[in-house]
């Protein structure tokens, strides 16, 4: 479970025999905090994610993420440098510490750029879209699925390397479904886990003999590439409205006309955005796609462009 934290001094905490300093509060979400600390011993800013755990069960699904983590060592996969649990009373907290990443994700810049009126180029679209197909790839291949792709789980560092975080809701690509029961429980998980506007369509409404397998994170690959084209994913808008996502998806995608991009990114996109996930491509085709619009991708995920 990690080794025990302590908290030293006012601020100062201990992770791994290793003594960090807290920096400020960077951000929260609905069961995790996220705050900035420096390493004592190296002056490296990190990241540490506390996940708030109220029973048993949140312990273990807190420890599921440090394992997930722990099953990879990629370039495009934000790596665990240490976790601890700490206990708060009745209530425990996972602490997790990963690298701080300054520049932040990958929605902060696309809709930097939209606020500017302005777009990411077609070379860097590529270029970042290949490592987040690397990254996928490293999780797929393991017999995994990140189950929650989106850009606000897409961190860039400067050279434009993407690396994927929030592996909390990661679980086996493959899941068979037989019978009413067991696709209702699949379909909760997914409304609790998986972000509705990038949420692949199978996991609306299960069917109750059915086999989920990897291929929804090539949908939200497709809703991630989207909203690097055109400044917002495709069922951002919808949501943000109030209307029915879960309908929205059932209908093929219409992409807009535009003259930024080539034909070929936009054939590559309407391929993700596929309702039957029988109908996707795996990842690794959409790799030797990308590597056939622009060879200088080819092989070097951490080679910017």
């Amino acid at each position: 479970m990690g080794a025990a934290l302590c908290i030293c001094s006012r601020g100062v905490v201990t992770i791994e025999n290793k003594r960090y300093l807290f920096v400020q509060k960077l951000g929260e979400g609905g069961f995790s905090y996220v705050d900035l600390f420096e390493g004592v011993h190296d002056g490296r800013f990190y990241a540490v994610k506390r996940i708030l755990c109220h029973d048993r069960e949140d312990r273990k699904e807190a420890l599921h993420e440090v394992e997930m983590h722990r099953l990879f060592n990629h370039p495009n996969i934000l790596p665990l440098e240490a976790h601890c649990m700490m206990e708060k009373g009745p209530k425990w907290e996972a602490w997790l510490l990963l690298p701080f990443i300054q520049r932040g994700t990958l929605w902060k810049e696309v809709e930097g750029l939209r606020d500017k009126n302005t777009f990411l180029s077609e070379e860097k679209i590529l270029y970042i879209l290949h490592g987040i197909c690397m990254g996928l790839k490293a999780i797929h291949d393991q017999g995994y699925a990140h189950r929650d792709l989106k850009p606000t789980n897409v961190l860039l560092e400067e050279e434009d390397r993407p690396l994927l975080m929030d592996l909390g809701s990661m679980n086996h690509a493959r899941i068979e479904v037989t019978g009413s029961r067991q696709a209702m429980a699949v379909q909760d998980w997914a409304a609790q886990r998986c972000t509705i506007s990038y949420r692949a369509p199978e996991l609306f409404n299960v069917s109750s003999n059915c086999v989920i397998d990897e291929r929804t994170d090539i949908w939200s690959l497709g809703c991630v590439l989207y909203s690097m084209m055109f400044g917002e994913g495709p069922y951002d808008m919808i949501f943000q409205k109030g209307d029915s996502v879960a309908l929205a998806v059932q209908n093929n995608l219409s992409i807009p006309e535009n003259n930024r991009y080539s034909q070929e990114l936009q054939l590559l996109l309407s391929s993700m955005m596929v309702v039957d996930h029988l109908d996707r491509p795996y990842i690794s085709t959409i790799i030797t796609q990308l590597e056939a619009l622009n060879p200088v991708v080819d092989g070097q995920a951490t080679t910017r462009i």
